[in-house]
């Protein structure tokens, strides 16, 4: 941290707010020598006025008679010196940090960067404000309806959607409101969400955004939006009824119908980097406040020290930054109604001034003392890019994480690319050797097969390579790590066969993922076999690439009607979504008497529980797991062999029959009437079985043989019981 930099003693009278018959505008600066206001008219003109600095380093003015809707930006004076970090120039015109709202994008062909063409570190004196967006003032208005009980993340199914994409094709959105808050917020849309069974949804960042200059000129957009230009600002491109502020109100009116149909909202959160990328990027805002505030810098100052691949590093060890961050969350919480943020890169934010990771470090000592958070869902991106950035499992309770590796080794087992089942009975319980520690829970991992970067689901039985030629990048984009099978044809075919296989490949993963222990995430499309061609890297395309189509449930409303149906049982029925770790617990009744069955157990089709032998045969691909609790019990038969399996269930105590409740095979590869214990019935190759089980939720009174024991000891009688008992 920079110590000769002061922070804001109260950072809530930063930005601009409507007081006393006029807006008071703030902003923190601290090495700045002078900041000037520009109120920006309809006609571009500018009125400029000086601003006031405190001794903290913020930069106060109040302007009478301005209201909301009037457009502003600041300029800020001081030295230009990037040996020590400082880069400031008056002629770029910058918004502002805490802004409500921001007006446009970005004119890459106008004068913004801070320095010349041929030299970073030469200033460049042409006037910006022609090329870049513009901060709005915003009026106060209420928060939205609030959810009527936020509940806990183990009851949450989390639908990963990019709002635009979502609606942008839906056939029951009227064509003006469809790829905007609105079409988000319109009735057909959450009656299929709560049809369903989606509980929650995450938004991909709808913080403002702007494209990278690289990929404006492919002629394409950023279309993921993880570009972070305001952290208080929704995007304004999402609106449909104007970007003057009017895009708060419309992300507002969404929320409430999301919380009015008990569905929660989630943001994807960027506050790991910005878009204005290193030093030889744009300079919008952030560089020009203070380039060494804001920013993690090598030890020469010179250049910007990146940990997230982006070109910058937002600095959160600077208490002044670690404010905007923490306002920015209160803010979105407060004001506009979220329930709950997904970090990108999260390991950004707890690095220390050293750039070093820190769990301890003060942005999660804040959340977790702020009242406001309490009850907000908080899920890291558990990595970035530097040194020791892979911290999945170690950000401790009340955070919940990616867990990547889940993701691989499902992909894996579902191409055959496992040995044995331990590691998969590891994975399908929550992977306690991951998060069973520190007293976390089963929401400490939030299982996902696929998310926005990468393969959707069908493209991971469509494809065994990646196909991102759209992207502009000769295909050089895109991990090639994606552990896709491909079900012998590389691409879409008209062979009935392969199609039916990836058919039940996709049922297969969707449905381990809806039965794994933990927070299943899905990724919004894959449950109506959602396609991207092969493209593992869509972030650059807001085109039918990236977008949800629609009709796609004519062909695939077999996996549909499967998510919905194990969404429904996960729903109803607490065994299928534990709140903590199992442990192989004996399961008691109301009076507390044992049942003789277990909260999880791990049976191998034929003798009762797996054998040590068993665990560790490693051509084994067939598992079965059985949850329970006082009322009711399941058993899921997982087989990732492509034959056939002969399986023999047991009887009481583990259950008095059995019924399918759900399965990824066809219906005529199983018994359709109840199955009874010891009978034999052949278990579908590749495939996932959801079995109900009878079973009794009172233990059964213990039967006696001799009369005489069932007698109760005469001395410990009184003695009218005693005279009952003569003969």
């Amino acid at each position: 941290m920079n110590e000769e930099t002061p922070s804001p003693v109260d950072s809530s009278i930063l930005g601009a707010q409507l007081r006393d018959g006029g807006c008071r505008f703030a902003l923190w600066a601290p090495r700045a020598h002078r900041v000037e206001l520009s109120l920006v008219a309809d006609d571009r003109s500018q009125h400029n006025i000086d601003m006031a600095r405190n001794p903290d380093g913020v930069w106060i003015v109040h302007v009478p008679d301005v209201v909301a809707g009037q457009r502003y930006g600041f300029r800020v004076h001081g030295d230009w010196n990037p040996d020590a970090g400082m880069r400031f120039n008056p002629a770029k015109l910058l918004l502002d940090p805490y802004a409500r709202a921001i007006t446009a994008g970005v004119d890459y062909s106008g004068p913004i960067l801070d320095h010349v063409v041929g030299s970073n570190y030469e200033p460049d004196p042409r006037d910006s404000s022609e090329a870049v967006p513009l901060s709005v003032v915003v009026a106060d208005s209420p928060a939205p309806t609030p959810i009527e009980r936020r509940r806990p993340l183990s009851e949450c199914v989390i639908y990963e959607t990019h709002l635009k994409g979502y609606t942008n094709l839906h056939p029951s959105v009227p064509e003006h409101l469809r790829g905007t808050y609105s079409g988000l917020a319109y009735d057909a849309v959450i009656d299929y969400l709560v049809e369903t069974g989606i509980n929650t949804v995450q938004l991909l960042p709808v913080h403002h955004f702007v494209s990278e200059p690289f990929i404006v000129g492919r002629g394409l957009t950023n279309y993921w939006g993880y570009n972070t230009l305001g952290f208080f600002a929704p995007h304004a491109a999402y609106s449909s009824v104007g970007t003057l502020g009017e895009q708060v109100q419309e992300f507002k009116d969404m929320v409430s119908k999301l919380h009015e149909h008990d569905i929660e909202v989630i943001l994807d959160v960027v506050y790991n980097h910005t878009a204005e990328g290193g030093h030889e990027g744009p300079t919008l805002s952030f560089r020009g406040l203070d380039h060494r505030g804001y920013y993690r810098l090598t030890n020469d100052l010179r250049n910007d020290y990146d940990v997230t691949g982006c070109g910058n590093s937002v600095d959160t060890s600077h208490p002044g930054v670690l404010n905007m961050v923490i306002d920015s969350m209160r803010y979105w919480v407060q004001e506009m109604g979220v329930d709950g943020f997904r970090f990108d890169l999260a390991t950004t934010l707890i690095r220390d001034e050293n750039h070093h990771v820190d769990q301890d470090h003060e942005f999660k000592r804040r959340i977790a003392e702020d009242p406001a958070f309490e009850g907000i869902k908080m899920i890291a991106e558990p990595w970035d890019m530097g040194p020791y950035g892979y911290q999945v499992g170690n950000w401790g309770p009340n955070w919940s994480e990616w867990n990547d590796q889940y993701r691989n080794f499902m992909r894996d087992f579902w191409r055959g690319a496992t040995h044995g089942v331990a590691t998969l009975a590891t994975r399908l319980s929550g992977s306690p050797d991951i998060f069973n520690r520190d007293g976390r829970g089963l929401d400490s991992s939030i299982n996902f097969i696929t998310a926005h970067d990468g393969f959707t689901m069908r493209d991971l039985t469509t494809y065994d390579i990646k196909h991102n030629d759209a992207n502009g990048e000769a295909n050089r984009d895109g991990a090639d790590d994606n552990r896709s099978w491909n079900c012998g044809w590389e691409g879409e075919t008209l062979d009935e066969g392969i199609n039916d296989f990836r058919h039940r490949q996709v049922k297969n993963m969707m449905a381990t993922l809806i039965l794994s222990s933990g927070v299943p995430m899905i990724t919004a499309g894959d449950e109506l076999g959602r396609t991207q061609g092969g493209n593992n890297n869509a972030y650059c395309q807001d085109s039918p690439i990236s977008w949800v189509h629609w009709d796609t449930l004519d062909q695939w409303g077999d996996l549909s009607e499967l998510t919905s149906t194990l969404l429904k049982a996960r729903r109803d029925f607490a065994p299928l979504r534990p709140s903590r770790f199992r442990d192989h617990s004996e399961v008691l009744d109301a009076e507390g008497n044992g049942l003789g069955r277990f909260d999880l157990a791990w049976l191998d089709g034929w003798d009762g529980e797996m054998r040590d032998e068993q665990w560790h045969d490693g051509g084994r691909r067939h598992l079965g797991m059985y949850c329970s609790d006082a009322e009711s019990a399941f058993l899921t038969f997982f087989n990732g062999a492509a034959n056939n399996v002969l399986v023999r269930l047991p009887g009481a105590p583990w259950a008095d029959s059995y019924q399918v409740v759900a399965s990824t095979a066809h219906r005529a590869e199983l018994p359709e009437s109840p199955i009874a214990p010891g009978q034999e019935f052949d278990l579908p190759g590749r495939s996932v079985t959801l079995l109900r089980c009878e079973v009794a939720s009172v233990a059964p009174v213990p039967v006696v043989d001799d009369f005489e024991e069932a007698l109760p000891e005469a001395e410990n009688l009184p003695s009218s019981d005693r005279d009952e008992l003569e003969f």
